[in-house]
């Protein structure tokens, strides 16, 4: 059934508001902000930016966990329609207009031109829900991925110190998921996508939407056939051992987070500063290594670390590491039909020094500049072994060879360091864009080694004050 109308539309049916929706979809590329406000007239979801870096369209998504709602805030903006399908959906209409999140933002003068309120609304209730990545979560890290322009975040902050937990509402939610009958004709198994793709490997693979739902908003690209992916449940497996985290290729970021984080601190931060909450809760590792980003914050992260990938085609499978994978910019090594299944991630030895930088202009819900990821093994004052990657260096992330080799072998000291800082520029040839000069990318590669070894080699009052 799926590879017969697989990109060519179908009915997509959720709930909204405990009512079931039914929309017939001709195109799969129409956005969850468009549907709503041009077809439901539900007009509090606003577009501010059509990329999903404003929080202006924040809606709450809910999937059936057992028997309560896993509720997660999303951009509607670049959340494609089908991928809402079978779902649940609450937007700032179904708060009513006295939610004690909205009596919160107006004792507190929260809103001030108000257009980007009902995004704040969004996420501060789902902070109530104890929504996907929210639960522990500071208040400012949830709306790190709205953007007030009038700069109200101080109001907008104590509003969302005082609202309480959410209570229940759980019960008939639960009930008419499980009676909701999906419509649209996802794939359900890995095997259903590995044959789809084999009879059809002309089929765009979206995941998150958080980079192809850009090629619509933004570049108006038509995708062709599309297929989504993110409700497959043996690709959003996540497998801890002593060895290894293994991620399934539609695991999402905020999903993923502690896992890593256990892994190595460094990487839950990573992922902390990965967009916002909205962006985390869409965006996918799977996807984020297919797409190929020579800019993309986890890649350079996973290749210090010793990742590989697996790809599968049809029945067949191969594992690779994920450094290979990249060729060049735009190119990876995938034949047609061909689909990322997972990423393993091997438990790095506790005696490696490892550390992971990201540099972009803002902290919070930015693109990196360059990212930095290091592992080195020093034993007796030697480096023994190092792997180094830069994301923003290049068309590809990618190792730093030279540099690499100018550490191995040779002593820990500043020296050693400052020759392999050096040979950085050997190993990219970085551009000028608008994130950063090729000088400037050069310059801060370098530097970040050198932090690392000043890190190392100095007391902490020395570096600090």
């Amino acid at each position: 059934m799926t590879s017969l109308r697989h990109g060519s539309g179908g009915q997509v049916r959720f709930l909204l508001d405990g009512d079931v929706i039914a929309a017939d979809v001709s195109d799969p590329t129409v956005t969850l902000l468009d549907h709503l406000r041009y077809t439901l007239r539900r007009t509090g979801t606003k577009e501010g930016c059509a990329e999903g870096d404003c929080g202006a369209c924040t809606v709450l998504v809910g999937d059936l966990n057992g028997e309560r709602v896993k509720w997660r805030a999303v951009n509607a903006c670049i959340l494609f329609l089908p991928m809402l399908d079978g779902k649940a959906l609450r937007t700032v209409e179904s708060l009513g207009g006295d939610h004690p999140v909205q009596r919160e933002m107006i004792a507190r003068h929260g809103s001030q031109c108000g257009f980007c309120t009902p995004g704040f609304v969004m996420s501060l209730y789902g902070r109530s829900l104890g929504a996907a990545g929210t639960e522990g979560v500071p208040v400012g890290d949830v709306i790190a991925g709205n953007l007030c322009r009038c700069t109200g975040y101080g109001p907008i902050l104590a509003a969302g110190e005082a609202v309480p937990p959410g209570t229940g509402e759980e019960a008939e939610t639960v009930a008419a998921l499980k009676a909701l009958q999906p419509g649209y004709g996802h794939p359900k198994t890995a095997d259903e996508l590995a044959d789809l793709l084999l009879a059809n490997p002309e089929t765009r693979i979206v995941a998150g939407a958080t980079d192809v739902g850009l090629w619509v908003t933004k570049l108006h690209r038509d995708l062709g056939p599309t297929v989504f992916i993110g409700d497959i449940s043996d690709l959003r497996q996540i497998e801890e051992t002593p060895d290894a985290l293994t991620l399934g290729a539609a695991v999402r970021y905020s999903e993923a987070r502690e896992a890593l984080a256990r892994l190595h601190p460094d990487l839950g931060e990573l992922v902390r500063r990965i967009g916002g909450v909205q962006v985390r809760n869409a965006g996918t590792i799977g996807g984020n290594i297919a797409n190929g980003s020579p800019i993309g914050d986890m890649p350079p992260a996973l290749i210090a670390l010793g990742a590989e990938v697996t790809l599968r085609r049809g029945a067949e499978r191969r594992t690779i590491p994920l450094e290979s994978f990249f060729i060049t910019y735009g190119r990876q090594d995938r034949a047609p039909g061909e689909f990322v299944e997972r990423v393993r991630i091997p438990r790095p030895d506790p005696d490696m020094l490892i550390r992971i930088v990201k540099l972009s202009k803002r902290f919070d819900s930015d693109i990196s500049g360059v990212c930095g990821a290091f592992a080195l093994r020093i034993a007796d004052g030697v480096v023994t072994e190092a792997r180094i990657a830069f994301g923003g260096m290049a068309g590809i992330p990618a190792r730093a060879p030279r540099c690499e080799a100018a550490l191995t072998g040779q002593p820990w000291t500043g020296a050693t360091v400052e020759a392999a800082a050096q040979a950085l520029a050997a190993d990219y040839t970085p551009l000028d864009d608008l994130r950063g000069s090729a000088a400037y990318r050069r310059n801060v590669a370098a530097n970040l080694l050198r932090r690392l070894w000043a890190e190392q080699a100095e007391p902490v009052s020395v570096l600090h004050g």
